[in-house]
């Protein structure tokens, strides 16, 4: 922004070298002018540091806020990586679907098929009323 000032310095020597006179009607406009380019240039350079400032702000937070991203994915990452699906074939439905592992290990849940809404693996207590296997671990679907 040197160049304003340099262009306002300019027009204020002109002013001088033509012999404006502040007492004239045309002399005060022509010195009022050269003065508000002056405050104009002001401005501007202020206005210029202060978007430096601001564009160093926003560079700092930028970098803050990949960081924080960084490790809010890498935990959302670790946590997909932990589970682990097994696949099945409904018997009702014909379609095979993906259970998530963990839930095979819980004998107090029945597992439906997310297609037709029908029971793929029925709880422990449920499975065959303890007719079956004699209370051995199993993984049926049968009907006994």
């Amino acid at each position: 922004m040197q160049h304003l000032y340099e262009k306002v310095a300019y027009l204020k020597g002109l002013a001088d070298g033509l012999g404006v006179d502040e007492n004239t009607k045309e002399g005060k406009l022509l010195i009022s002018i050269v003065d508000i380019l002056d405050d104009f240039a002001d401005a501007i350079v202020e206005i210029e540091e202060e978007q430096n400032e601001i564009s160093e702000y926003i560079e700092t937070i930028d970098e803050d806020l990949e960081d924080l991203e960084d490790e809010i994915y890498e935990d959302e990452l670790d946590e997909d990586e932990e589970f682990s699906y097994v696949q099945f074939q409904c018997p009702t439905c014909k379609e095979d679907v993906e259970i998530d592992e963990e839930l095979l290990y819980d004998e107090d849940v029945d597992i439906l098929c997310p297609n037709c809404k029908e029971v793929i693996l029925f709880a422990e207590d449920d499975c065959c009323d303890g007719h079956c296997h004699s209370g051995e671990d199993h993984d049926c679907n049968c009907g006994e």
